[in-house]
C-alpha cells in the first residue's frame, strides 16, 4: 500500500512539474548544454542597461540608479526624464546588439537588472513594471540568434551589497528584513515561472556581489546560504529546469560561506577585479569545485588593460572555467566591447553631477540652460545606438574573439 501511494505521488509530481529536456544543466564539475555536452561559457555582461551606473556616465558622486534618476529629474524635469529613460532602454540594448554579440563569437550573455523595474510600490508590491517587457525582449532576441542568457538580479530589495551597485541606502538591508527577503523570493519565483520552459535561458544569478567587505561579515555571512536555499526552494516549485547560480560573500569572492551543493543544478560564481591574473587568484574556487564536485563560473571581471584581460581569460580557460567579462558598452572607454562617443557639450552634465547637491539653492544658482541640457542628453541617446558606437577590436582580441 505504501509503495503504491509512493508511485502515485511520483506520477502526479511528474505531471504537475514535468522535467523538460533541452535545457542547460550541471553534470559534476561541468556546465552542460541542452544536448548534454560540456560547454565553456564565454559571455559579456550588459551593464548599465537595466542598472544605470554613475561611472558609465562619467559621474563620480552620482553613482547609483536612484541618484542618477534624481539627477536627470533635475536636469530635464520628471516628465522629460521619464521619456529619456524609456528611449534609453529602447536603444541601449536592441536586437542588433544581441546579434552583434553573437556574431563576435560570444556564446552567452549576462543581463543584470534592478528589482525596482519588476515591482510596484509598497505596501502592495504588485509584480508589475517595465522590466518584464524588457527582459522578454532580450530573451526573445537571444533565442532568435541562439545566444544563451543568464538573468542576474543586480539590485535586490533592501540591497544585498550595501553600495551603489545594488541601488541600496548604504547597507545590505536585505538579509535583516523579512519583508525584503520575502519580496526578493516573490520576484524570483515569478520570473522563474515566467521562463520555466524557455530553453535559451541558462539560469538565474540570484544575487550580484552580496555583502561588501566593510560590513560585519561574522553576522551577515552566515545568512547568505540559508537565503539562497529559501529562494531555490521556491523557484523549484515552479521551475525544475534551470540552473541556479550562487555568488559568494564579499563581492562574490568568498566561497567559505557554502556547504556542499543542496540542489542538483547549482553553479557557484565568483567575480575578480584588479588582482594579479595568475592561477593562485582562482585556486580557492578550483579547490571548492574539486572538493564538492561542483560547477563554477567566473561571472564578472574586466575594467582593466587588454593585456590583463587576455592573461586572466587564458588563466580561466586553462582550468576549464567559463567566464562573462564586463561591460559590453561604455561611455568613451576602451575597456568594453563598444565605446559610446560623448556628445558635444557633455562636460556640462559631468560638471553639474560633480558638484551635485539636492538643495534648491545649488540647483537655482547653477543657472542650467535647460534647452541645451535636453539637446545634449538627446544627442547622447543617439550616440548609444550600436551603429554610432566604436568597436574596441583589441578588447575583443583579448577575449580570444573576432
Amino acid at each position: 500500500m505504501i509503495l503504491a501511494r509512493l508511485v502515485i505521488f511520483l506520477l502526479l509530481t511528474v505531471q504537475l512539474f514535468p522535467q523538460t529536456t533541452g535545457f542547460f544543466s550541471v553534470k559534476g564539475k561541468e556546465i552542460v548544454d541542452p544536448e548534454g555536452k560540456p560547454v565553456l561559457l564565454k559571455g559579456i555582461g550588459l551593464g548599465n542597461w537595466l542598472v544605470p551606473e554613475g561611472y558609465m556616465f562619467k559621474f563620480d558622486k552620482v553613482s547609483s540608479p536612484r541618484l542618477i534618476t534624481d539627477l536627470f529629474n533635475i536636469l530635464l524635469g520628471e516628465a522629460e526624464a521619464n521619456r529619456f529613460w524609456q528611449k534609453f532602454r529602447e536603444d541601449y540594448i536592441t536586437r542588433d546588439d544581441i546579434k552583434f554579440i553573437r556574431e563576435r563569437g560570444f556564446n552567452s550573455v549576462r543581463v543584470p537588472f534592478n528589482y525596482r523595474l519588476f515591482v510596484g510600490n509598497a505596501p502592495e508590491y504588485r509584480l508589475e513594471g517595465p522590466g518584464y517587457a524588457l527582459l522578454d525582449s532580450a530573451v526573445k532576441w537571444c533565442r532568435e540568434v541562439n545566444l544563451p542568457v543568464v538573468l542576474d538580479m543586480h539590485c535586490s530589495p533592501g540591497g544585498q551589497t550595501g553600495d551603489n551597485i545594488d541601488d541600496s541606502y548604504g547597507y545590505p538591508f536585505l538579509f535583516e528584513s523579512e519583508e525584503n527577503i520575502a519580496l526578493t523570493v516573490k520576484i524570483w519565483k515569478h520570473l522563474a515561472e515566467r521562463y520555466a520552459n524557455e530553453t535559451i535561458v541558462i539560469g538565474y544569478d540570484i544575487l550580484n556581489e552580496p555583502i561588501a567587505h566593510y560590513f560585519d561579515k561574522e553576522k551577515l555571512n552566515p545568512l547568505l546560504e540559508p537565503f539562497y536555499k529559501r529562494v531555490t526552494e521556491e523557484i523549484r516549485k515552479v521551475d525544475r529546469n534551470h540552473i541556479i547560480i550562487l555568488g559568494g560573500a564579499q563581492w562574490d569572492s568568498d566561497f567559505s560561506v557554502f556547504g556542499p551543493p543542496f540542489d542538483d543544478k547549482l553553479v557557484y560564481t565568483f567575480h575578480k577585479y584588479w588582482t594579479p591574473a595568475t592561477r593562485d587568484v582562482i585556486m580557492h574556487y578550483i579547490e571548492f569545485r574539486d572538493r564538492h564536485n561542483a560547477a563554477i563560473w567566473m561571472g564578472e571581471s574586466g575594467e582593466n588593460t587588454n593585456e590583463w584581460i587576455s592573461e586572466f581569460r587564458q588563466t580561466l580557460e586553462n582550468d576549464n572555467v567559463g567566464w562573462a567579462f564586463w561591460p559590453y558598452k561604455k561611455l568613451d572607454s576602451p575597456r568594453g566591447i563598444l565605446s559610446v562617443s560623448p556628445p558635444e557639450g557633455y562636460e556640462t552634465i559631468i560638471n553639474f553631477a560633480k558638484n551635485f547637491d539636492v538643495s534648491y539653492g545649488y540647483i537655482r544658482d547653477s543657472k542650467l540652460d535647460y534647452p541645451k541640457v535636453k539637446e545634449i542628453l538627446w544627442n547622447y541617446l543617439e550616440n548609444i545606438k550600436l551603429k554610432n558606437c566604436t568597436v574596441n577590436s583589441e578588447y575583443l582580441k583579448a577575449l580570444g574573439l573576432k
